[in-house]
């Protein structure tokens, strides 16, 4: 069969007409009222992320702590210490892998509410902790929520935002995240490890009660044939004046053509395997950047070298740093694109919000929900084995040693992103998915 052109309408084949321009006064009215009800349900969902970041970083003024703590049943020595900073990733693993059958079974919406469950439960556990294995099961019920909201919460929001918002609204769960290890710095200027833990319910509540008043997925609603449903809340999240019917049936169009699960024998095809390798092999580099210990052990990292400031105070400045950078990366994501920010920013503008962003948007509808799940279930597991290596590492080697490691895989990682990694600046869900089936370039230009 001839491929077809650009915009060209076929009964075997709907590549992605172009939508007649609305009018000034159209986008006008339409646009802010849109944007608001999209910024809504995507603040609701980014608390869980908030909650991850501060749970990630939870040790970080915790160790130290504890390694000098006068309670036996309490005492950290390094070996245990490492534990309690590694654990966390073994439980995100944990969550990635049921979020490989919680993100299609319940949907989205449904399972970013459930990780609130171990979330809550494991800030308590280690709020009342009378012994290490209190601290060990609280770091891993909120690492396994931490991964659970790490594979449902991008995919959410990539399919609720418009094309226009979605690069901003893309990096607000990493924002969110930094914003969450930021405010964990800054109580530990403050409060006793005890508090911190209890400071960490709070997040997770809000994320409930907000949450219940938004709409699922719409695209998620379609996969299950609620169509009526779907089509609310699509209408609910573009707004009441805001017509809806094009991208619902563009939408409608691409779930028909994948109303079922991806098989073995399919996910061998190019345009199935090939964006899931590109994500899965994205947060693998991304993790081996070395990210994950540096924060979990961050102020034990200062406590190593000879800063002026206390070391808490030096952990507090990197949280701000990382905050600015992902928010100038959120406003710069959509005008400058999604590679020139991997090519020539860091960790915080590049390699942290944009893998998670490319991941939910490159991934096909199909196999999405198992996917994201399988990236974050081996990013984690990476993350478990550095982290519960790094502080060996370090007491044998040295510090420098894991940090020309990292400094090496940055380098992989350009090459990579150069080779591999495809410009979605812009372009609905559906025609990134295309790009990867057709090879044609021009549906990403």
């Amino acid at each position: 069969m001839q491929e077809p052109l650009l915009g060209a309408e076929g009964p075997d084949y709907d590549t992605f007409p172009e939508k007649p321009p609305p009018s000034p006064g159209d986008r006008a009215r339409v646009g802010a009222l849109q944007n608001k009800r999209v910024f809504l349900a995507t603040f609701a969902a980014v608390l869980g992320n908030f909650s991850f970041g501060y749970a990630l970083v939870y040790t970080s003024p915790v160790i130290p702590a504890l390694e000098h703590s006068l309670d036996p049943d309490l005492h950290l020595t390094k070996s245990q210490a490492s534990w309690f900073g590694s654990v966390f990733t073994l439980g995100a693993a944990a969550g990635g892998l049921s979020a490989m059958i919680l993100n299609d079974l319940l949907g989205r919406k449904l399972s970013i509410m459930f990780s609130a469950v171990p979330s809550a439960a494991g800030y308590a556990l280690m709020a009342g902790a009378h012994g290490l294995w209190m601290l060990l099961l609280g770091r891993t019920l909120t690492g396994f929520a931490g991964g659970l909201t790490a594979a449902c919460i991008p995919v959410y929001v990539s399919e609720i935002a418009p094309p226009g918002v979605r690069g901003a609204l893309g990096a607000t769960p990493q924002l969110m995240a930094v914003f969450g290890s930021l405010s964990l710095y800054a109580l530990g200027l403050l409060l006793p490890w005890r508090w911190l833990a209890v400071a960490g319910e709070a997040p997770v509540l809000v994320m409930i009660l907000l949450l219940s008043f938004m709409p699922n997925s719409p695209r998620f609603l379609l996969s299950r044939g609620r169509d009526e449903e779907a089509l609310r809340a699509l209408a609910w999240l573009r707004g009441t004046d805001a017509d809806v019917h094009w991208e619902f049936e563009q939408i409608q169009d691409n779930v028909r053509r994948q109303s079922s699960r991806v098989s073995w024998a399919e996910a061998r095809a190019p345009h199935v395997c090939r964006p899931i390798a590109v994500a899965l092999l994205m947060r693998l580099l991304q993790q081996l950047t070395g990210i994950t210990p540096i924060l979990v052990y961050l102020q034990s990292i200062f406590d190593s070298t000879a800063v002026l400031l206390p070391p808490k105070d030096d952990a507090a400045i990197v949280g701000a740093v990382r905050l600015l950078s992902v928010l100038i990366a959120a406003l710069t994501m959509d005008l400058a694109g999604r590679k020139v920010l991997l090519f020539v920013s860091g960790y915080a503008m590049g390699w942290g919000p944009i893998t998670w962003l490319l991941m939910s948007e490159v991934l096909p509808l199909r196999a999405r929900g198992v996917a994201s799940g399988l990236c974050v279930l081996a990013s984690w597991l990476t993350a478990f084995v550095l982290t519960k290596s790094f502080l060996p590492v370090v007491s044998a080697f040295g510090l420098q040693v894991p940090f020309f490691f990292f400094a090496a895989i940055c380098l992989v990682s350009l090459v990579f992103t150069g080779c591999c990694v495809p410009e979605t600046k812009g372009r609905s869900l559906e025609q990134i998915e295309s790009f990867f089936r057709t090879g044609r370039r021009s549906f990403l230009r």
